[in-house]
């Protein structure tokens, strides 16, 4: 209930808005509300919570997403419609805010009968209230937990939809774990999940050596005299250095960074100069350089065993490369960025990887080893 202290204030404030909004248009005046919500916001005990500042932006700058799996069937989206036109919008549509659009989170029928409907239109004069999720969101992954976490408890996922999601957050590198967590699921639904999307769509379109191929280096570094092959559906994977009594295999179908794209050989909405660019800029980066190494060495088990054990192997330059497509999703095909670093940078870089590498080993009863003996005789420049 209103109180002396707010009287004093409203007091003060209604002529200022009175006299500031009254002569302004309708496209100026949402303009001046939104901002001054915006600074309203910034004081607000509430500040954390998106729903604290609803903004009013322009229908056409609001677009869906391209992964939400929730379904509604007509009696219900109908119903819906009567409700907006009955009770106006009691919910805005939560979205993301990207350099000139908002992106759906959750409301992708409430933004539909926005825009489709010619009354609910007019009477919003093109307009749509959105609430914008925190910025930390603006990874994709993040995103689509938000998006099914909204809507799991009260729509209807498809069971297709449902897997594809699960497919490309295991694609961005999250483990099962985490997938469980942030979606409200249990690992047996999303083991059921992932059967249903079948294996192959995890190796579709990809091309896999385990010689890195890396341009100048040895090419026969890593070959040995006894190989192994495996074949599924008619692509041949081949486990090199069996000999190796030290070593720890894995097939290939456990390999957490295989299952997220790092032998990948493009990286959609990005060139090999952009993508190169960004290897650089991340592995400049050594918070975020030892953040995502962090997350291969704890969560990438498989990976790790098959790969780490192998002493035949730039296992440097595997850390970076696996890294790198843990924290972005960029593959190891881009891994020439690593030389537009500076000599200092690289030197940091390999430190850096060393110092996981090592800390692995120890953790998992193997003997520390040399940036030399690591990167295997004369590969210490190449990542």
């Amino acid at each position: 209930m209103p109180n002396d202290i707010t009287d004093g204030i409203l007091e003060q404030v209604r002529p200022i808005l009175a006299n500031s909004l009254s002569e302004l248009d309708v496209e100026n005046k949402i303009l001046v509300l939104n901002e001054i919500r915006k600074e309203l916001h910034k004081y607000s005990p509430f500040k954390n919570e998106p729903v604290d500042c609803v903004q009013w932006v322009t229908a056409d700058s609001v677009i869906a997403n391209d992964y939400n799996p929730n379904k509604v069937a007509p009696p219900e989206m109908r119903l819906l419609e009567t409700s907006i036109l009955d009770d106006g919008y009691t919910q805005p549509i939560v979205a993301w805010a990207a350099d000139n659009h908002y992106e759906v989170v959750d409301g992708f029928h409430r933004h539909r009968v926005g825009k489709e409907n010619k009354e609910i239109r007019d009477r919003l004069q093109m307009y749509l209230p959105v609430a914008i999720i925190k910025s930390d969101r603006s990874d994709r992954g993040d995103r689509i937990a938000s998006t099914i976490r909204h809507n799991r408890a009260r729509g209807k996922h498809t069971v297709d939809g449902m897997s594809d999601i699960v497919l490309e957050l295991k694609n961005r590198n999250w483990t099962d774990q985490r997938i469980a967590k942030k979606l409200g699921m249990d690992e047996d639904e999303i083991l059921r999940l992932c059967q249903i999307t079948g294996l192959a769509g995890l190796f579709e379109n990809q091309e896999f050596s385990l010689a890195w191929d890396i341009e100048d280096s040895q090419p026969d570094l890593f070959q040995v005299s006894e190989d192994d092959f495996e074949s599924v559906e008619g692509q041949t994977f081949r486990t090199v250095n069996t000999s190796d009594p030290s070593r720890t295999f894995h097939t290939f179908d456990k390999w957490e960074c295989y299952k997220a794209g790092l032998y990948a050989t493009t990286f959609d909405g990005m060139n090999r100069e952009q993508c190169e660019e960004a290897y650089r800029d991340f592995l400049g980066d050594s918070s975020k350089f030892m953040e995502a190494l962090g997350c291969v060495v704890s969560e990438w088990k498989h990976s790790c065993e098959h790969y780490l054990t192998n002493g035949a192997l730039n296992r440097i330059a595997w850390l970076g490369q696996a890294s790198m497509c843990y924290a972005t999703g960029i593959p190891a095909t881009f891994r020439g960025g690593y030389n537009l670093l500076s000599h200092e940078q690289q030197a940091e870089a390999n430190g850096i990887a060393l110092e996981y590498l090592n800390r692995w080993l120890t953790e998992n009863g193997r003997d520390q080893v040399s940036l030399e003996e690591a990167v295997s005789d004369n590969q210490m420049d190449l990542y």
